[in-house]
């Protein structure tokens, strides 16, 4: 389960790859990492059916048969956008496509020094290009955190499918869908739910890479 990507580009970047006619957030050049419940640039379509980029908050509703009490915490991942729960929001008016440079999944194993899990980073190569996760998102009444209360806002999640080989070894179950070019951003925008669906598959395994871990900082010699 993918819960943390990182946003590193430029308005123009998206605005190139997407071609809104509006924009919802002051010409946003996010250079961010993205948990649950952060608020994040999305290109959707307005009531008027124009695309638009706008921020939303990473978290779609819980199916209310795994709510306990009044809070949603949100669900980030979708992997069967055909359930009875998701279904209402998989036409094109709900769609969305979130940017990102890069995902991020924690292996299974602890580290034997540290016991904490190692964080793997993927992009589609080392120079972390921009490409876009294919989401959903709605209007929304509720509470996600019990000290704010109840909200008003508009919240997004992305669809999962099966893992590739790349990710596979950290992660085996399963890996954000990706697309990378404004053929496929038009499908998933525009497409019946049929068609659209079509694109919920892995990316290539030749396209993926995982990052460099970054090197530990090593500790300057103590001078007597």
């Amino acid at each position: 389960m993918c819960n943390l990507y990182n946003a590193t580009t430029t308005f123009e970047a998206m605005r190139q790859l997407f071609l809104p006619i509006n924009d919802l957030t002051n010409r946003l050049t996010p250079q961010m990492d993205v948990f649950p419940d952060y608020h994040a640039p999305i290109g959707r379509k307005n009531a008027d059916g124009e695309r638009e980029l706008a921020l939303a908050r990473w978290g779609m509703p819980t199916p209310p048969q795994y709510l306990k009490g009044t809070v949603d915490g949100g669900i980030t991942n979708i992997r069967n956008p055909k359930s009875a729960h998701w279904s209402p929001w998989i036409g094109p008016a709900n769609r969305c496509v979130v940017p990102a440079t890069s995902f991020a999944e924690y292996g299974r194993d602890p580290d034997l020094v540290t016991k904490k899990k190692p964080l793997y980073w993927f992009a589609l190569n080392e120079e972390k290009p921009l490409f876009w996760f294919a989401g959903i998102w709605t209007p929304w009444y509720g509470t996600r955190k019990k000290k704010e209360g109840p909200v008003q806002a508009d919240i997004f999640a992305f669809l999962t499918t099966f893992a590739n080989a790349v990710v596979k070894p950290i992660h085996h179950q399963a890996m954000p869908v990706i697309l990378r070019t404004a053929g496929e951003i038009d499908v998933w925008m525009n497409a019946p739910a049929e068609e659209a669906l079509e694109l919920q598959r892995p990316l290539p395994d030749d396209d993926l890479i995982i990052l460099p871990q970054p090197k530990a900082e090593e500790e300057e010699p103590l001078l007597i």
